[in-house]
């Protein structure tokens, strides 16, 4: 797909036809199954907006129907579909689809976690000089860079590693199968975290905002991992913490 055929939605920020055409045809098939839900998605409804429980049907489906869309512009093997449903505002099920190999990651609350049907589970890895971190840029919110910059030189000046790959969506699940041992990033938008966030947490990791608080479905910052590193990254990312 040529330049010429994206649409900026932002700085650094594309939509493409395949975007919109795959999030229409993911919200028929739901929409014909489920006819009274509603379908939250960055394409077709940008103007719904959490909290989930204020919107019109009790069940809500929280649609990225192509999560790393420059990547996939680029032919770059790093995006996914992320799909997650939501009851009264509390996401019940979810599953994300890395699309080149055809990894499936599946959740449902109080049951587990799965990629492609064997259950997964976060990393052990409690010291920060052992732990391999993903995150993200705030490449479209270039504001935020100063602050990204600071928080990036702390963690990277005490971890083995860290890596950028481009799509949330499956740098959570690479947290919750025990590839990453953390993962951060300044805002995201509820379709970008919805499936990952359960995901996580059915394999026994930890997901909040900056501020420790559980609620990341609000275009809100979001810290993920175990339980040992997620407390780590919240203390070393906190704005009075030591360089």
């Amino acid at each position: 797909m040529r330049p010429a055929d994206w649409t900026a939605k932002g700085k650094a920020d594309f939509v493409t036809e395949v975007d919109r055409e795959s999030e229409r045809m993911i919200a028929e098939v739901l929409l014909e199954s489920f006819p009274e839900s509603t379908v939250l998605g960055e394409e077709l409804s940008p103007s719904l907006s959490p909290p989930l429980s204020s919107l019109p049907s009790p069940l809500t489906w929280i649609v990225d129907p192509l999560d790393g869309t420059t990547n996939f512009l680029h032919r770059f093997p790093f995006y996914a579909v992320s799909i997650g449903a939501a009851v009264d505002g509390d996401v019940k099920a979810a599953v994300v689809l890395h699309v080149t190999p055809g990894l499936e990651y599946a959740a449902i609350k109080g049951r587990g976690a799965w990629q492609n049907g064997r259950p997964i589970g976060c990393s052990a890895i409690t010291d920060p000089a052992h732990a391999l971190i993903g995150t993200g840029f705030p490449f479209s919110l270039m504001d935020q860079l100063p602050v990204y910059q600071q928080q990036f030189a702390k963690v990277a000046c005490a971890v083995a590693g860290m890596r950028r790959p481009g799509s949330a969506a499956l740098d959570l699940c690479d947290v919750a199968a025990g590839r990453f041992d953390g993962f951060w990033e300044l805002r995201l938008a509820p379709w970008d975290v919805a499936a990952g966030t359960l995901i996580i947490r059915e394999a026994g990791g930890v997901v909040t905002d900056l501020a420790g608080g559980p609620d990341v479905l609000s275009h809100s910052s979001i810290v993920a991992g175990n339980p040992a590193i997620h407390a780590w990254l919240l203390g070393v990312l906190a704005p009075d913490s030591p360089s």
